[in-house]
């Protein structure tokens, strides 16, 4: 099971936070600070998975992706697979991509309302109560090009009938 997955900057802010496994809202920053200082002191060239026993529970692992300004970080248990978990991770970068045209820390903080809006609902596409649902950067795409247009249709229609708007107007 996937226990969380974190977007955090090379200057340690969270960017984003999920957690499929109960973490009380006082120990989030705990958290984010213990995995910035495990990935801040590691070099260029060490392997991409870590065991986060210490921070997590036993048994946690922890896979991350350094870009740019950024950590993509996944946390999960040892019933799911590492590589598979890197994967994932390329997946959500590739799909923030083609959301946001080369995805970078700037559009995640100038356009925080939207942004945050999107990059949860990427990841509901692909993660659902800590089980991976869908791996392919396209599907989720579609849908999430598919919740805006029902959105967008949504706030463009009105719940008023016609015939009292019709009397209010002339």
């Amino acid at each position: 099971m996937i226990q969380a997955v974190m977007v955090i900057s090379t200057q340690a802010k969270p960017r984003l936070l999920k957690f499929y496994s109960f973490q009380p809202p006082e120990k989030h920053q705990d958290l984010v600070r213990c995995v910035f200082q495990l990935l801040s002191a590691r070099p260029e060239s060490a392997s991409n998975f870590v065991k986060v026993d210490s921070i997590f529970g036993p048994g946690t692992k922890m896979v991350y992706k350094h870009l740019a300004t950024l950590y993509f970080v996944f946390v999960f248990d040892s019933s799911e697979n590492e590589l598979a978990m890197l994967d994932l991770v390329q997946v959500f970068v590739e799909t923030l991509d083609r959301c946001f045209k080369n995805v970078c820390e700037l559009d995640i903080v100038f356009n925080f309302n939207k942004a945050a809006e999107k990059l949860h609902t990427i990841l509901d596409e692909m993660i659902s109560g800590g089980q991976v649902i869908e791996t392919s950067s396209e599907q989720i795409m579609k849908s999430v090009e598919e919740i805006e247009r029902l959105e967008k249709q949504s706030s463009t229609t009105s719940f008023i009938p016609k015939s009292i708007t019709e009397r209010f107007t002339r």
